[in-house]
Parts: structure tokens; C-alpha cells; sequence
């Protein structure tokens, strides 16, 4: 990602820089449309949140659609073991690529509430976005989710201390990150946790 004095290079007009601003505000309302969409299972909302040829797909692989309808078609199986939910965003990262004025790409941190299985579970999530502008609108043509933990309320103290804190299958799987980037990795090899 950009240093912030290196995210609008010097020599932009202000049209183009003013264009940069609509479009980064145009990401930031997709973004925050999609967890309304989601919690209110507005199906059709779904889809117009994705280009045509979108994806959506988990780090883990559990979830890999291609194409809007294959995207829609997913979620109505994630739903089928959902109950209410709460999906909120917090920081939100935007690089435009500068050789094309129609693709951005993202990193959205986000917690959700929600109720899978009939159970009370907590989320903490990263997405990793492609955005793409598509019929006058700016949509995800790729969304790539990974998870720091996604838990029972009841075992967030436990599973804090260790890395297998997905929890949304029958068996504990380890969370996607931090442990698995490389950054974190490199730190903690020379300097090892107590």
C-alpha cells in the first residue's frame, strides 16, 4: 500500500483528483452496502454488489463462486445455517491502479454477529478486495475472505491464546492470519514470543 504522501501523486488535476475522491467514497458505500445487503438477506442486493464475472471465495476454500449467479447461488447456502446477523467495517485501505482508471483493489477489516447452526457466534474478518467499475457503478469483481477468529462468545477467552480460533466448522481450524503472513512471520522468527 501507498504511504499517505504518495496516495494522489503530485501532477493530478483537480477533475482527476476530485474523480479519485468520488470513486474512493463510491468503494467505502459498496463496501458498507454489502453487510446491509447480507443482514437483510436481500438476495437481488447481493448480486448488484459484484460484476458480472465476480467471486467471492474464503481463504480457506470452503467458499470459491465464480460469476455473479454462482456468487448468489452461494450465499443462499450460507444462509441456510445463518440466523440474524450484524456484519460492521472498520479500516478500510484503497489502492487505485494508475494504468486503469476502472480497477482498485482493498483490504476491509470487519467484525460480525451472527447466528450459525443456532448458535451465537462472533466473527473478526479481513477482505481482501478487487474492485472493479462496471455499468456505472463500482462493484467487487473479486472478494477474498479470511478470518482472525470466528468463535462461540463462550470460548473467545480460551481460543485467544492460540491459533485455532475458526471455530465455524465441526473441528477448530487455525485463523487465517496473522500468523500466516509473511511480515509476522519474519518478525517473530528473530524474536521469538514469550
Amino acid at each position: 500500500m501507498n504511504t499517505p504522501d504518495t496516495l494522489e501523486p503530485a501532477g493530478r488535476t483537480l477533475e482527476q483528483r476530485l474523480a479519485r475522491l468520488e470513486a474512493r467514497v463510491a468503494i467505502r458505500e459498496l463496501v458498507a452496502r454489502y453487510c446491509f445487503t447480507i443482514d437483510a438477506r436481500d438476495i437481488e442486493g447481493i448480486g448488484r454488489c459484484f460484476t458480472r464475472g465476480g467471486g467471492f471465495r474464503s481463504l480457506d476454500g470452503v467458499m470459491d463462486a465464480v460469476g455473479r449467479d454462482a456468487v448468489v447461488k452461494q450465499f443462499h447456502g450460507r444462509f441456510a445455517v445463518l440466523g440474524p446477523s450484524n456484519h460492521f467495517t472498520h479500516d478500510h485501505l484503497i489502492e487505485f491502479d494508475d494504468s486503469d482508471p476502472g480497477r482498485a483493489t482493498g483490504i476491509v477489516n470487519s467484525h460480525a454477529e451472527v447466528v450459525r447452526n443456532d448458535e451465537p457466534m462472533l466473527a473478526s474478518l479481513r477482505y481482501h478486495d478487487d474492485y472493479r467499475f462496471e455499468d456505472a457503478l463500482w462493484r467487487f469483481h473479486v472478494r477474498t475472505l479470511s478470518f482472525f477468529y470466528y468463535l462461540r462468545p463462550a470460548d473467545y477467552r480460551e481460543a485467544m491464546g492460540g491459533r485455532l480460533r475458526n471455530r465455524a466448522y465441526a473441528a477448530p481450524q487455525p485463523a487465517d492470519f496473522p500468523e500466516s503472513l509473511a511480515t509476522w512471520q519474519d518478525y517473530y522468527r528473530d524474536r521469538p514470543r514469550k
